[in-house]
């Protein structure tokens, strides 16, 4: 059994998407961070970086894995799934997890808070990370045309850790339009039955509509500034 700290965020769905593909069974703590929770001494014990998600595999002697990176690679390692197993394949798909780590993650994250969080506008800030984002969308829309997976023919962790970040586009004012091999991607992965129970979990996050609504769900997230995911 694998305990799950985790909450709504795209940090968050890349561990619940990976366990739903995986089968595995697992019990889902909820952390809120707009409450803080990340930060209280019984979670800091098992990720003393304060974000979520973090495991406890308790047939593994109870070890904490933090980092959501780290995560995908130690279930795929554990189950010998969802990863190339020879040498150039694992390659690969450890470049294409870095590639989200290290890019599409943090620069989504931060258009996300230039461009919805902040109180306060700032166009060169918006601007600079919404291009670097959509160039990074760019670079995963040119190898999923010489690919149908990120890694190669075979769906797996790199596909999970970069389209829960990539599908919320819309959320950091990022287009799409022409991007015609990453929209087939997202639209192949979106109907993976395990994904969409990932996405579920700890809930169903819509994102808002109506100006009242997305004023309240901005408010909320900025909460997470403090805190947030890792």
């Amino acid at each position: 059994m694998i305990d799950l700290y985790t909450f709504s965020t795209p940090n968050g769905w890349k561990a619940s998407v990976m366990l739903e593909e995986l089968g595995l069974a697992y019990e889902t703590h909820v952390v809120d961070i707009t409450a803080g929770d990340q930060k209280r001494p019984e979670f800091l014990r098992i990720n003393p970086n304060g974000r979520i998600p973090a495991i406890v595999d308790r047939d593994a002697g109870d070890l904490a894995v933090f980092e959501s990176g780290a995560i995908l690679l130690y279930l795929a390692d554990k189950t010998r799934k969802l990863i190339p197993q020879d040498l150039a394949g694992r390659t690969r798909a450890i470049s294409w997890l870095m590639f989200q780590m290290g890019g599409v993650g943090p620069m989504m994250g931060q258009a996300n808070v230039f461009y919805r969080y902040f109180p306060t506008k700032i166009p060169e800030a918006i601007e600079r990370y919404q291009k670097e984002s959509r160039r990074l969308l760019e670079v995963l829309d040119r190898r999923l045309g010489e690919s149908a997976n990120l890694a190669g023919h075979e769906y797996g962790l790199a596909d999970i850790a970069n389209f829960c970040w990539a599908r919320t586009y819309e959320w950091s004012g990022v287009s799409i339009d022409g991007l015609d091999h990453l929209e087939r991607w997202l639209t192949e992965i979106e109907a993976r039955p395990a994904v969409a129970r990932g996405l579920a979990v700890p809930t169903t996050l819509e994102m808002p509509t109506e100006d009242e609504d997305e004023q309240r769900f901005v408010e909320q997230a900025r909460g997470m500034l403090v805190g947030g995911d890792d």
